[in-house]
């Protein structure tokens, strides 16, 4: 019988740079995320996939990294919310959440912001019902989500060109 490893050795493509990174075999991608690579922005939630709190985006997808074995990840493409800003300009999902008060504590908003850029990456015209229905994974306790739906679809709209 093979013997477990003490570490694994794999590379990500992490916001579109190759990083090598090292972690114990049993870690998920969200702790290798915030232990192993300091990005802290994806948060801890439930651990239990049930809040959203720690959605990333791995090869363009809305995953859970709490239910992420960091194992499956090497060689992947992985977007965490530390990827979105190109510089000092924010996307224009993180504008429109800033415009619309989509944020109160900003603990969900991370994975709020990963799951609507893979919506509106897949599909600029989306409507409110659609928004509403990718984001349901998502759990917030402060906004009421109406102003986290107006902010996607704001952002929405500006991604398209069509001001809103």
């Amino acid at each position: 019988m093979a013997a477990i490893p003490e570490r694994v050795h794999l590379t990500y493509l992490v916001n579109g740079e190759e990083v090598p990174v090292s972690f114990a075999p049993y870690k998920t991608l969200l702790e290798v995320l915030r232990e192993d690579l300091n990005l802290t922005g994806t948060k801890h939630g439930c651990e239990l996939g049930e809040c959203g709190a720690c959605a990333v985006l791995i090869d363009g997808e809305p995953k859970l990294s709490c239910l992420t074995l960091a194992l499956e990840c090497g060689g992947r493409s992985i977007q965490t919310v530390e990827g979105l800003a190109q510089g000092t300009t924010l996307h224009p999902l993180q504008a429109a959440f800033a415009d619309h008060g989509g944020s109160q504590c900003g603990y969900c908003t991370p994975g709020m912001l990963m799951t609507a850029k893979a919506l509106l990456d897949g599909n600029p015209n989306v409507s409110r019902e659609q928004i509403k229905q990718a984001i349901s994974g998502n759990l917030c306790r402060c906004t009421g989500y109406q102003q986290i739906v107006d902010a996607i679809e704001s952002a929405a709209a500006e991604m398209r060109g069509a001001r809103k």
